[in-house]
């Protein structure tokens, strides 16, 4: 790995292992100015959609809607971010090369509920295309 502000060499002076990622602190041996890098691991997981096409998996749209859904509400985002992790951490888990929308959805809803109720209400609204006033008070007679 290069450095960042100089271009030479660098060493690896801590490295951790957590959630499917790897932290790791290097040191430039030339400016000896110090970074961190991140390693992701990539899973080859493939999204079944209502229509039945296939999309790669892409844990930002499903951060987007989560975000879109805490709009306004007292929510920290180290809190949204940590949902986030905890669905992709379902997902990957779950060890399967394909996943329906669907159960997507309700994996996100889920983690929503234990969250923010109108977080998740909103989101649930979009989700399962609520149509009138009435879908919405059955949702949140069932909270």
């Amino acid at each position: 790995m290069h450095c960042p502000f100089c271009g030479a060499e660098t060493k690896v002076t801590n490295k951790r292992d957590s959630q499917g990622e790897t932290r790791r602190r290097r040191e430039c041996l030339k400016c000896k100015k110090r970074f961190t890098t991140y390693e992701k691991i990539e899973a080859d997981i493939r999204v079944i959609k209502k229509d039945d096409t296939r999309e790669a998996f892409d844990i930002e749209k499903i951060k987007k809607g989560i975000l879109r859904a805490c709009e306004k509400r007292p929510v920290s985002l180290e809190k949204i971010e940590q949902v986030v992790q905890n669905i992709e951490d379902k997902i990957k888990s779950s060890n399967k090369k394909e996943i329906k929308t669907q159960t997507i959805g309700e994996i996100i809803m889920k983690e929503l509920k234990k969250l923010d109720k109108i977080a998740y209400i909103r989101f649930a609204s979009v989700y399962r295309e609520f149509k009138d006033v009435s879908d919405f008070k059955k949702e949140i007679k069932e909270l």
